[in-house]
């Protein structure tokens, strides 16, 4: 291993040639001043770069000029790449994040490897800090290209237990500080707050093991969990946030019965630069690649998985979308969404839920008559998951088709429910309709005022 004092004895034309494929670390592990040197350096070319959601201050990396050079091939897009991606000028990998490893090391095979890491620890073992997804198996791709791993060690990642990487696997190092890209906790709504009852009421008890994100409702789900007074709950997610911190804090989640004694992510995301000291050395959280934090297998086998995730839009027969507002306009990515509330089901007494508000903030219903033409689903309309709103929730198991959609329309403000179920009563693709809507209250069907 090197340690250089400046970027460019690391990144230039001649460590990376014409024809290199890069893969980088992503989220708030995305190494901005390696990245920032490749958008600078004009030399290096004909090149693809592939990650996770870069994060962090690299407008550059995804100007014109520098897509010009560089194909960026996308795996979950964010801020910085949005407008390239959906300009035309990158591509958009369409990946489960439990499939990162396996397509990295037998299809895309990497040649070149940007990350971050912290340490090294007493036993010289160097921690991937807050982003593990697909880096283990980029970083062996490399090795076996004989190609060249360029590590960037900032002095504010934390040295996040669970996965690390001996020296010698390392060809360059560079040390940075800056501070790490943050999610700060943006409150809840009442829509929101009832979310979060329901999901908790309905569907979080003591012994749970838990995955959800970041934004309103896991943050409202959170508050309600602590309100119910559930214990001995598990964490086995592929996002760790503040919200899943304060559980742990709480003494909420001591993992006693799920199959670790600790909780696992292969991502980890904090709401300040505190959250991240919190992390540093923290036996209680643990780092994992992604095809052990998202494998369906993995989810399957921790008893009473309760998958908890977020949607653009579903449709009546129940398929959901995440990734995109139509079919060209990439917003995220498929992510581990899939992975989740397909190995959620598997688990005994699991539940795979999606959480989100019935209509946008301008008042537009979020549940339609059916998908966008082309739209990619996160789940079809055969996958056995739990769809919450504030007006209830409904569980689509055991039931037909005809029964779906009642249930689904239930889920929406009353003036655009009364719309819904007129089209299914007119409607008959929708299988004897008619019969369904005679149920009251609709099969599956579970209002909020019940609660």
């Amino acid at each position: 291993m090197k340690i250089v004092s400046k970027v460019e004895e690391a990144v230039n034309a001649s460590v990376i040639p014409p024809g290199s494929r890069i893969y980088a670390s992503g989220n708030a592990a995305t190494p901005q001043v390696l990245l920032r040197q490749l958008a600078r350096d004009a030399s290096i070319k004909d090149v693809e770069l592939l990650g996770v959601l870069l994060m962090g201050d690299i407008e550059t990396l995804f100007s014109e000029p520098c897509c010009d050079r560089v194909m960026h091939r996308i795996i979950f897009n964010g801020t910085p790449s949005r407008a390239a991606l959906n300009r035309g000028q990158a591509m958009y990998q369409l990946m489960h994040l439990s499939d990162i490893p396996r397509q990295i090391q037998d299809h895309i095979r990497p040649n070149i490897a940007l990350v971050s890491v912290s340490g090294p620890d007493n036993g010289g073992n160097f921690s991937l800090g807050t982003a593990v997804e697909g880096v283990p198996a980029a970083i062996e791709a490399v090795r076996q290209a004989g190609g060249c791993v360029i590590a960037e060690r900032n002095d504010r990642m934390p040295f996040v237990l669970g996965t690390t990487i001996t020296e010698d696997k390392i060809d360059y190092l560079i040390d940075t500080d800056y501070d790490l890209p943050t999610h700060p906790s943006i409150g809840t709504d009442e829509r929101a707050e009832k979310i979060g009852r329901l999901i908790a009421g309905r569907y979080i008890h003591d012994r749970c093991t838990l995955q959800y994100g970041i934004g309103e409702v896991p943050e409202a789900v959170t508050q309600a969990v602590l309100e119910k007074g559930v214990k001995d709950l598990g964490i086995h997610t592929e996002l760790f946030a503040t919200a899943m911190r304060r559980l742990v804090e709480a003494g909420v989640v001591t993992n006693r019965y799920s199959r670790r004694q600790f909780s696992i992510s292969t991502v980890f995301l904090a709401e300040s630069r505190e959250g991240y000291d919190w992390l540093d050395y923290n036996s209680s959280v643990q780092g994992r690649p992604s095809d052990v934090t998202n494998t369906l297998l993995s989810i399957a086998e921790e008893r009473n998985m309760v998958a908890i995730n977020s949607a653009i839009g579903v449709d009546l027969h129940g398929n959901i979308w995440a990734d995109s507002l139509n079919a060209n306009q990439i917003y995220s990515g498929i992510g581990g969404q899939a992975d989740y509330l397909r190995g959620a089901n598997l688990s005994r007494g699991g539940v795979a839920v999606i959480a989100m508000k019935s209509a946008t903030a301008k008042g537009v219903s979020k549940i339609l008559d059916k998908s966008p033409e082309g739209i990619t689903t996160t789940a079809i309309a055969a996958d056995p998951v739990v769809i919450v709103t504030e007006q209830g929730a409904f569980d689509p198991r055991g039931l037909s088709i005809c029964e779906h959609a009642v249930g689904i329309a239930h889920l929406t403000e009353p003036r655009t429910r009364e719309g819904l179920l007129k089209h299914i009563f007119d409607n008959e693709r929708f299988h004897r309709p008619r019969q369904a809507l005679q149920d009251r209250p609709p099969k599956g069907f579970f209002p909020y005022e019940a609660l």
